[in-house]
């Protein structure tokens, strides 16, 4: 009895070490990209290959980067790796580090395309991304209700993270950007919006809006509800990120002169959304845009000492009073914006 347990223990090793090793393992099947996020640990590092099937099992890849001493030499980064690969040549492959022919581009939500085109020169995208993304030709007047034909691609370029081979060229990233955008607005329930005759490119601009005045996440539809109030009461919007961006002047409080510029942006002077998006709004913006709060606020403003949080309210009287308290934070705070992040 003795020997017939050992025997079992033995075959049983055996397995395991042949597991473990994999001596007649190939190289692997077909390639699959595979992004390890920075302060990964092993653990989780083997969790996102056994999701990718770049190795059979997570627990078995983790026993051989620690019994390999190789725990803590596993890099992060984007890699181009093979389906069913051996944990040795997996375990290799992230150790070296990644590849140098690929590159991850982050393009934050809301940024217009004359912010994002510094942000893809310095993730090395070749060529002129404002003239790239200006090709309107690349959209559907009739998938959007565009009633004119855009200035740019404004609104479509949807913000996201994406992997580009080094040196991929301008027009390339526009294509997925939209490609990107039109998957993500398929999640989007129009429904409401169209009854309230907006078109899908009214909804990408007030979206665009929404996510640059809403700095928390649970404001976006209460700030889009906002909007659809003005719009039916034929109160100009009064949203001064239209401002900025005509101006280009994101980051200076904005001037006299510059509230009072005469541009169809300007939607303190106009009634009515301005002519299109103001940047590129993502998912969540877009949803908010579609679907509002079902409030009757008609005003915001940002309340003192916090980390950009609104103060709404739905008559002028209680506009005002909430106004001069953030007039009077900011004369305390030495005519400097009176958040605090």
């Amino acid at each position: 009895m003795r020997r017939i347990v050992l025997g079992v223990l033995a075959v049983g090793a055996v397995a395991f070490l042949l597991a473990l090793f994999q001596p007649f393992k190939g190289d692997g099947g077909e390639p699959v990209r595979v992004s390890i996020p920075k302060e990964a640990g092993v653990g989780e590092i083997a969790d996102i290959l056994a999701d990718r099937d770049v190795v059979a099992s997570a627990t078995l890849f983790e026993v051989r980067a620690t019994i390999g001493g190789d725990r803590g030499d596993l890099k992060p980064g984007v890699y181009e790796l093979r389906r069913d690969m051996p944990y040795g040549d997996a375990i290799e492959r992230l150790v070296a580090g990644p590849s140098r022919d690929i590159v991850q581009l982050v393009i934050p939500e809301g940024l217009s395309r004359r912010e994002i085109a510094p942000v893809a020169a310095r993730a090395g995208v070749r060529g002129d991304y404002i003239r790239a993304s200006a090709d309107t030709s690349l959209v559907d007047a009739r998938d959007f209700g565009l009633q004119n034909d855009p200035e740019s691609l404004e609104g479509f370029l949807f913000p996201a993270t994406y992997e580009l081979r080094a040196g991929a060229a301008a027009p390339a990233l526009v294509r997925r950007q939209l490609a990107a955008f039109r998957d993500n607005l398929a999640q989007v329930d129009l429904s409401y919006a169209r009854r309230k005759n907006l078109t899908a490119f009214d909804v990408v601009t007030i979206a665009s809006m929404v996510e640059r005045e809403a700095q928390q996440p649970r404001e976006r539809k209460l700030v889009a509800a906002v909007i659809y109030n003005r719009l039916r009461e034929g109160i100009p919007l009064g949203i001064d990120a239209t401002i900025r961006y005509a101006t280009g002047n994101w980051q200076q409080p904005l001037t006299q002169s510059q509230l009072a510029i005469d541009s169809p942006y300007n939607t303190r002077s106009n009634a009515g959304l301005p002519p299109g998006p103001i940047g590129n709004p993502g998912l969540a913006s877009l949803q908010a845009a579609a679907n509002p709060a079902r409030v009757g606020y008609l005003y915001y403003v940002v309340k003192p000492g916090t980390c950009g949080e609104h103060a709404f309210s739905s008559t002028a009287a209680e506009f005002e009073r909430d106004r001069q308290r953030y007039n009077e934070a900011r004369e305390a705070a030495g005519g400097n914006s009176p958040t605090s992040c």
